[in-house]
């Protein structure tokens, strides 16, 4: 307990004050009292404000907890106060010159809803007092009835009462910023996967027709170059307007390079068609059902969205990638939140690579790469497990008890919100009655272990 107590009294009685005070006094408490003039505060609001604050920084601080009173006949020389000066609570007379009954609790919560209020009345009403806490008053007193012990446990649980409310209040405000940017970003993801999936959808059938037609192509390069050596060996004489042009083109450089150019656009139309089926198995976010899925290719999308981000880039080494894959059978899940929750791991993992050597050049450690291992498993016949571990920096063990918080985050202000693996977390646990959790120490990298039943039933 703090060793001053302020309150604010607001009581047009003096004689009810003082009974109060006496009351306090005569049960050992140790207070300070002053009085607020009405009739000489409005000529110099300020100072006589002022005069209070600077009466409570002289004071000498000790172990004995010291009560300090500050009693006003108004409300609005209250408010005043309040506005004004820092009190832990108020004592307010619902009988008021300026105020009576149920408004002037209106109005002090108004002016001021973080500071606990406990009503002072001179009679006893159940349905009055129980109209004041429903308009945020803490306790309800009735005067001649006030003992010492009475009223100062009535301060207490009036202002951890207060803190309590508030942090609810603070909470319940997280909980629905948290539902809000949850819902966005479901949208977004939504909306993506579906742009994706129709951007793959379109992609499919023209690069499927150019490859298609790329082998007929090839077949028929082939066939015109072998005629064309037939058509040589046949007339080693020919025109000199032919063995011009035959010069002019270097038909030697095109019978070389033409199979190395199909070849090459082979394999471009073989990226390409992998990226599309990568598209549109990441794409999955709208499965409303789940799926028996294989979470083999699911990782594999991930890290084939991620690839460039593994190549070596100014300022920090390629990273590695290594597979040691079980045996898995298919996994029954949604599948595009699982390839959401992998997607941010291994994201994750390749800013803590980037973050561990920022000064990297081809001299420092090429012996060394950077490594992501991916892991899989079968736990007891009835659950998998997915292993995601890097050699990053590792993480301390104060921010891993916070890593899966909402809004906590280690990034530079714009670089992350502080919401992937807290989603992350969300899709596992609550989505797939999974487990997921992170072993790390500094400088001995990070490890994430997802394990979810291969079904759901089960």
């Amino acid at each position: 307990m703090k060793s001053l107590l302020r309150i604010l009294i607001v009581e047009d009685s003096l004689d009810d004050t003082d009974r109060l005070v006496l009351e306090l006094e005569s049960n050992g408490y140790n207070l300070i009292y002053k009085k607020v003039d009405t009739s000489t505060f409005r000529a110099a609001t300020k100072d006589n404000i002022a005069d209070s604050e600077l009466d409570v920084e002289n004071l000498t601080p000790t172990d004995i907890e010291k009560w300090y009173l500050t009693h006003v006949e108004r409300l609005d020389i209250a408010i005043e106060y309040l506005s004004n000066s820092h009190f832990d609570v108020v004592l307010l007379d619902l009988s008021l010159p300026d105020s009576a009954g149920l408004d002037a609790v209106k109005k002090l919560q108004a002016i001021a809803p973080e500071i606990p209020v406990i009503v002072l009345t001179g009679y006893e009403d159940r349905e009055h007092a129980l109209q004041t806490v429903a308009l945020g008053a803490q306790d309800y007193l009735v005067k001649g009835q006030i003992s010492a012990p009475l009223l100062e446990r009535a301060i207490r649980y009036a202002i951890e009462r207060k803190k309590a409310e508030a942090q609810l209040i603070k909470a319940l405000e997280q909980e629905r910023e948290l539902n809000q940017l949850k819902l966005i970003h479901n949208e977004k993801m939504a909306s993506l996967g579906q742009l994706v999936a129709s951007v793959a959808h379109e992609l499919s059938n023209p690069i499927n027709f150019i490859y298609a037609n790329i082998i007929h192509v090839d077949n028929y390069a082939q066939d015109l170059l072998a005629l064309i050596d037939l058509y040589q060996q046949g007339y080693a004489h020919t025109a000199s307007e032919i063995l011009d042009k035959i010069e002019e083109i270097d038909l030697g450089f095109i019978r070389d390079d033409m199979p190395k150019t199909m070849s090459s656009m082979k394999m471009g139309t073989e990226r390409i068609s992998e990226l599309v089926l990568t598209l549109r198995n990441f794409s999955r976010l709208d499965d409303a059902q789940m799926k028996p899925v294989n979470i083999h290719e699911g990782l594999d999308s991930a890290l084939l969205i991620l690839r460039d981000r593994l190549k070596e880039k100014a300022g920090h080494p390629a990273i590695e990638v290594i597979k040691e894959y079980g045996n898995l059978p298919l996994v029954e899940c949604y599948a595009g939140q699982l390839n959401q929750v992998f997607l941010n791991i291994i994201s994750n993992a390749i800013d803590a690579l980037c973050q561990k050597q920022p000064d990297f050049s081809e001299q420092v450690k090429p012996h060394q790469p950077a490594t992501i291992k991916v892991r899989t498993r079968v736990l007891n016949n009835n659950r998998v497990e997915i292993s995601i571990k890097d050699d990053g920096p590792g993480i301390a063990e104060s921010v891993k008890a916070k890593i899966f918080d909402p809004f906590f985050t280690t990034k530079e202000v714009g670089k992350g919100t502080g919401l992937g693996l807290s989603i992350s977390y969300q899709i596992v646990v609550e989505k797939h009655l999974g487990q997921m959790q992170c072993r790390s120490q500094p400088g001995q990298g990070a490890e994430f272990l997802i394990e979810i039943p291969i079904r759901q039933s089960d």
